[in-house]
């Protein structure tokens, strides 16, 4: 008897130390119980879901349905980074990007566009490097001028892009050219697009050089780390009543925000002594994104 004890012991035991992969025969998708860590089920994903294409949820709480991939290699891109599979987005997101790259490469010095992340085979939380790229609508653009489309795979693992900023990222520096600002601008006057962010040194360099209509100033955003590449966010497509939309950009041309950026930058504010630390960001569940979630990750 003692032993049938000890035996069922260290069964249970055993169970509760293994991660559920499946939603119980009790749970539901969307389950507040179902606190299965999002990122480690969507990393593991190796394709798309079957089924109709649809981006569901925010950008930074969601996942993509009827995802397709990025070609490795097409006349005017390359996919960079192969082995994070990250070269999976909307379909719509595939167009906006292929028609980019063919702009990008009428520009001098451009032979079209190193893609950086989009999202994973059936988007969700990544497993590292991101917050947003869940629904398959953000887009990172190398800014490292594409003069080579024959890179092999390993190539695509090893070279880096450049580091545009100087002084911080208050400044660009002497790699920056008028070509990336008529690439930027191109991306930003697309009306597919929501929002770019770059570093705030790109985007004051950009007010003061900016003629004519400066409208599309405005969805270029200052934001840290984006000083390798820029960070496209596309809108959610007609039709798609599961995708959640970005509050509108403010009025203007958001170069007075810039500024203040820059000026941050140079000299920061004094630190408030009382202020508490900021709190470590959690990994999301699938408790956080919404019920349609569970479902894609259950599909064929």
């Amino acid at each position: 008897m003692r032993r049938l004890a000890l035996a069922l012991t260290l069964l249970l035991a055993a169970c509760a130390a293994t991660p559920l992969t499946r939603l119980s025969a009790q749970q539901e998708p969307g389950d507040p119980a179902d606190r299965r860590v999002a990122k480690h089920l969507f990393g593991a994903a190796a394709t798309a879901s079957a089924g109709a294409a649809q981006p569901i949820g925010f950008y930074s709480r969601g996942c993509q349905a009827g995802a397709v991939q990025l070609p490795e290699t097409g006349p005017t891109w390359q996919a960079m980074r192969l082995s994070r599979n990250r070269n999976w987005a909307q379909p719509d997101t595939v167009a906006f990007i292929q028609d980019l790259s063919r702009f990008a490469a009428t520009l001098p010095g451009w032979r079209g566009l190193y893609v950086g992340d989009m999202s994973q085979p059936r988007g969700g939380p990544m497993t590292s490097g991101h917050a947003s790229h869940q629904t398959g609508l953000d887009i990172d653009v190398w800014l490292r001028p594409a003069d080579r489309l024959d890179l092999s795979v390993q190539e695509r693992e090893t070279i880096s892009s450049i580091d545009m900023q100087r002084a911080g990222g208050a400044y660009v520096n002497d790699r920056w050219t008028p070509a990336h600002e008529a690439l930027i601008r191109a991306a930003a006057m697309d009306p597919r697009v929501e929002r770019i962010f770059i570093f705030a040194g790109a985007k004051v360099a950009m007010c003061e050089n900016a003629t004519g209509d400066r409208s599309w100033l405005a969805k270029v955003r200052p934001y840290w780390g984006h000083n390798t590449h820029f960070h496209i966010r596309l809108r959610c497509p007609p039709g798609a009543s599961g995708c959640e939309a970005q509050a509108p950009v403010p009025p203007g041309d958001g170069c007075a925000e810039a500024l203040e950026w820059q000026r941050n930058i140079l000299n920061p504010p004094p630190a408030d002594p009382t202020a508490p630390p900021p709190e470590p960001r959690r990994d999301l569940t699938m408790a956080d994104l919404p019920g349609q979630c569970a479902h894609v990750l259950q599909a064929p």
